[in-house]
């Protein structure tokens, strides 16, 4: 443990030093020389704004540019999300296009001398790639009727920044931000026909990336839905960018597409909710299946096991289960242990659900959601089924778990889903196994829970959580054996025999960023046999 410490400790001793480094060299005339190297291309693609509308929040007021403060907007002290705002240029996707063009390029213009050479806050990787994208995706405002001397400092510059990606771009350590920095890059060298310099390196820097980072079902290594769905949008962009400057669209992209439509149809489209698992929250993905529909994007797959996920489903109930081993520790930024959680839809609306992931600057409650408490599985003596490490302040996957079993069955009259997980083996020499058969004549789900002890020096407590939505309304009957369910104008009730079954407070995370009292159901007992067995029982009455 000491000798771990020690490598750790070194470890970020020796990337402070890397960072400081680089911090010097940024700011050197070295630096300022090699990223300053551009050509005299001529912007001749235009991409077409409305391109982006999967990926951009577009507000039914559109905005004048002489709303704004334009000779103090670089002045002004603003708070850090702010700025990223302000410098990605993002912002320019809501003006009305009758604004001045002269005004939006004196803003442009103003810009440029206040940041003309690399600053870390306004170059930052993810807000350089955006607001190139912006910068050329705008181009009816940013470029259209300027003069010879803006166009020469405005190609320079997006070419500079561009060089900037391409020194960054194995430095920076999100994945998200590096598909972002991709994109950029290749539409620099579509506007600017500059193929082997930023086209080929952007389509090559892409594919290490998707190679490394997407299975070979289409589905992330994370095992994020938010994450699948964001690939699968910048991945149409960069496609509909190539078809747009008729060159031909590169195999990998067409490829990774068909691979992520399919996973996004088996994960959201044939749901048609929100599954919490995994770092996801409830989203609204209507305007992202207009935009595809609109674009002419039909993905199908009828496979009951994808990405580690198992989902059975017919017209009036879904039962989706998290069947797949806890990821690389790399991807798990994200990752919540939720080992063989599951979730129940009926007629459209969550029965039984997962609490919902906190991501925000708040470590706690982002600790609690990672949690196995924070799920409707199985926890051992108050512990999660995987640890976590806090690692430049962010939990990331210290232990993980591996499924030693999977298999389901779905037939018109049965369906099953049963398997196993050694996440509690390691300290509590426990193996849990989770069988679901539903029985769908008589609106019937049985669930065994079984925990295989190799070992029995001690008695352990455990516990099982059924959490539920926060407007679904609970009562215990009279005879403390069942618990009525009431789910709108539907009634379920619970029965665990043999064991104590209660009703427990929680906390609900599933509204991004934000969180809500909510109830759960849960079985509690202790491990005193070799081979434990609980059985409940939720049907509709």
């Amino acid at each position: 443990m000491l000798l771990d410490g020690f490598f750790e400790n070194f470890n970020n001793f020796t990337e402070i030093i890397k960072k400081k480094f680089r911090g010097i060299y940024q700011n050197s005339s070295l630096y300022e020389k090699k990223i300053s190297k551009t050509f005299d291309n001529e912007f001749i693609y235009k991409p077409s704004p409305h391109l982006l509308s999967s990926i951009i929040k577009y507000q039914n007021k559109k905005y004048k540019i002489e709303d704004f403060e334009l000779e103090t907007v670089w002045n002004s002290q603003i708070k850090p999300k702010d700025f990223e705002k302000l410098n990605n240029f993002f912002w320019f996707f809501s003006l009305d296009l009758k604004s001045s063009k002269k005004s939006a390029q004196e803003v442009i213009s103003n810009w440029i001398n206040k940041n003309n050479k690399y600053k870390k806050e306004s170059w930052e990787f993810n807000i350089t790639a955006k607001r190139i994208i912006s910068w050329l995706s705008n181009h009816q405002l940013s470029y259209n009727e300027s003069d010879e001397e803006y166009r020469s400092m405005f190609d320079h510059m997006i070419q500079k920044q561009t060089n900037h990606l391409l020194n960054e771009i194995k430095n920076s350590e999100d994945l998200e931000n590096k598909i972002i920095g991709c994109s950029a890059i290749i539409l620099t060298g579509l506007c600017y026909k500059i193929e082997k310099s930023y086209l080929n390196v952007g389509l090559n820097f892409l594919k290490k990336i998707t190679n490394s980072s997407i299975d070979n079902q289409g589905f992330t290594n994370s095992r994020n839905i938010k994450q699948l769905i964001f690939f699968l949008k910048y991945f149409i962009i960069i496609r509909e960018w190539f078809k747009e400057s008729q060159i031909e669209v590169p195999e990998h992209i067409e490829e990774n597409i068909y691979y992520l439509g399919q996973s996004y149809a088996f994960i959201r489209q044939n749901i048609n909710t929100d599954l919490l698992f995994n770092g996801n929250n409830k989203s609204n993905t209507h305007d992202f299946d207009h935009y595809l529909k609109r674009l002419g994007y039909k993905f199908k797959n009828e496979n009951k096991d994808c990405g580690g996920y198992i989902v059975l489903k017919n017209k009036k109930i879904c039962l989706a289960m998290d069947a797949g081993s806890s990821p690389n520790p790399k991807y798990t930024q994200d990752y919540q242990s939720g080992a063989l959680s599951f979730e129940i839809i009926s007629n459209g609306r969550k029965l039984i659900t997962n609490c919902g992931y906190y991501k925000k600057n708040n470590q706690n409650l982002n600790e609690i959601s990672k949690s196995s408490a924070a799920h409707s599985t199985l926890i051992i003596d108050d512990n999660s089924s995987c640890k976590f490490t806090k690692k430049k302040d962010k939990l990331i996957l210290k232990s993980g778990f591996k499924i030693t079993q999977k298999n389901s069955v779905f037939e018109k009259n049965y369906w099953k889903i049963n398997a196993a997980h050694d996440g509690y083996f390691k300290k509590f020499k426990s193996i849990h196994e989770r069988n679901i058969e539903f029985f769908p004549e008589q609106m019937k789900f049985v669930g065994n829970d079984k925990i295989i002890r190799k070992k029995n020096n001690y008695n352990f407590k455990f516990d099982i959580r059924f959490h539920l939505e926060p407007n679904i309304k609970l009562m215990k009957t009279q005879d403390n054996k069942s618990i009525l369910i009431e789910l709108d104008d539907e009634g379920w009730k619970f029965t665990c025999d043999n064991y104590e079954i209660n009703i427990d407070n929680g906390l609900y995370f599933g509204n991004k960023n934000s969180y809500i009292e909510n109830q759960n159901i849960f079985v509690s007992g202790t491990l005193n046999n070799n081979e434990e067995n609980i059985k409940w029982e939720i049907k509709k009455i």
